[in-house]
């Protein structure tokens, strides 16, 4: 009797850790297919007063609740998922197999558009993912919306879009927020959304997302868009901070012979101009001051002054080519058993007996259709953003010595200014090695 006692524990035990584990039934042919949804409740562009029920997501198979359970603290994995509009807290989720039910934290608001996105990431049991955002919009009484905001998101430091880039829209009347994500592109078409001025914001989301926007820590920017307005163009983020910007651990670095860079904690203005008057550099331990001529951001730098190593370079290039090619006029003059100046009025006068080419004929113009292929760049052109700093001397640094750094006036992109900096420069022993032939 003991024996068939623990037999039918062991049958129990195995059945229950069956299961447990969840993962697709065994046998049929494999599946490749993510979920698709079949019906919502309530509709899309439903009109529903006093609703005061779960929205729920049915999909043709079940779906996957995640590694990590959801129990409304924004870590689940089918919360980081949900966005509900307008809402401020981590939405109510729960998992029916191939049904999803959502509600906001704070409940349902009368008279108000509600929009319900599941992010690009859903799953099913075979770890098949919808790469597409799924979006229901209906009402608790207002009307029907209509309206659709368009643009770019668009990281100022990197020059590029902003893949999954937090999209929010904040009206101006009654501070109702909504909020999206771009796609992998960086573009946005975000709607159904109510008539009104609105204030739409980008932001680049660091760490594990929240949906919110983080004005301290991440990169953002806002734009202003009215009523009569759904382009939103191209919103460039980047990132701001309320304290002034320091120097960063680099400290300052030797560019070349007649340049110093310095590398800040945030972007700096672009439109910064330091001069003479604004940074101090002296030689230590005698303390002589070395005179400065502009202190610039680094593309405005780069753009008015070529590196003095490049140039003597450069210059050693051509040096070298020169002399390449009088070794190799010798050679040949030696090897004919004439001067060197022989062989050059030979060849001056070989071409001066080639006839002149005929002239090209004129160009054949195509009309070019116009793109409609998906933009990889930006539209706008603006200057550059960058952490560093180039300051131009007047007189060749020292190698090997010590130099301290002062640098007044230094604004951040965010609009905080600096009032004084110092770090301090130690040159090398001996200056960057310089390759010809490279």
């Amino acid at each position: 009797m003991t024996h068939v006692r623990a037999a039918r524990w062991l049958l129990v035990a195995a059945a229950v850790a069956g299961c447990a584990r969840m993962g697709p039934p065994p046998g049929g042919p494999p599946d490749f297919r993510p979920p698709r949804l079949l019906a919502t409740t309530p509709e899309s562009l439903a009109v529903v007063p006093e609703f005061d029920d779960w929205v729920s997501f049915n999909f043709d198979e079940v779906v996957s609740e995640g590694g990590t359970p959801n129990f409304g603290t924004g870590r689940g994995a089918l919360e980081q998922l949900v966005i509900v509009s307008p809402d401020s807290g981590v939405p109510r989720v729960r998992w029916r197999r191939s049904r999803i039910e959502v509600q906001p934290r704070l409940g349902w608001r009368p008279n108000t558009v509600y929009r319900i996105e599941f992010a690009p990431g859903l799953s099913d049991l075979s770890r098949n993912t919808v790469d597409e955002a799924v979006v229901l919009t209906f009402t608790t009484g207002a009307p029907r919306p209509t309206r659709y905001l368009t643009g770019h998101a668009v990281d100022w430091v990197g020059r590029r879009f902003i893949p999954r880039a937090l999209i929010i829209a904040t009206y101006t009347d009654d501070s109702t927020v909504y909020r999206t994500l771009a796609d992998s592109t960086g573009r946005f078409s975000f709607g159904p959304l109510p008539e009104g001025d609105v204030l739409v914001s980008a932001s680049i989301e660091e760490g594990q997302p929240d949906r919110r926007l983080n004005r301290s820590r991440e990169a953002w920017d806002t734009v202003r868009i009215a009523a009569s307005t759904d382009s939103v163009g191209e919103i460039w983020a980047f990132g701001r901070d309320t304290l002034p910007p320091r120097v960063g651990q680099s400290g300052a670095t030797r560019v070349d012979s007649f340049t110093i860079g310095i590398t800040f904690t945030q972007p700096i203005d672009p439109e910064l101009r330091l001069g003479p008057d604004d940074v101090s550099i002296f030689l230590v331990p005698d303390s002589t001051r070395v005179p400065v001529l502009t202190a610039l951001p680094a593309a405005i730098h780069d753009s008015i002054y070529q590196p003095i190593d490049s140039l003597r370079r450069v210059q050693a290039d051509l040096r070298l080519a020169a002399a390449r090619q009088d070794s190799l006029r010798r050679v040949r003059a030696d090897s004919l058993g004439i001067t060197v100046a022989t062989l050059d009025s030979i060849i001056a006068d070989s071409l001066a007996r080639v006839p002149a080419p005929a002239p090209p004929p004129p160009p054949v113009i195509t009309p070019v259709a116009p793109d409609t292929t998906t933009r990889d760049e930006p539209l706008q052109d603006r200057p550059p953003l960058s952490l560093k700093m180039l300051i131009r001397v007047n007189g060749a640094l020292e190698l090997g010595k010590r130099y301290l750094v002062e640098v007044r006036g230094v604004r951040a992109m965010g609009g905080a200014v600096a009032d004084t900096l110092r770090t301090q420069l130690v040159t090398p022993d001996h200056p960057k090695p310089v390759h010809p032939d490279s």
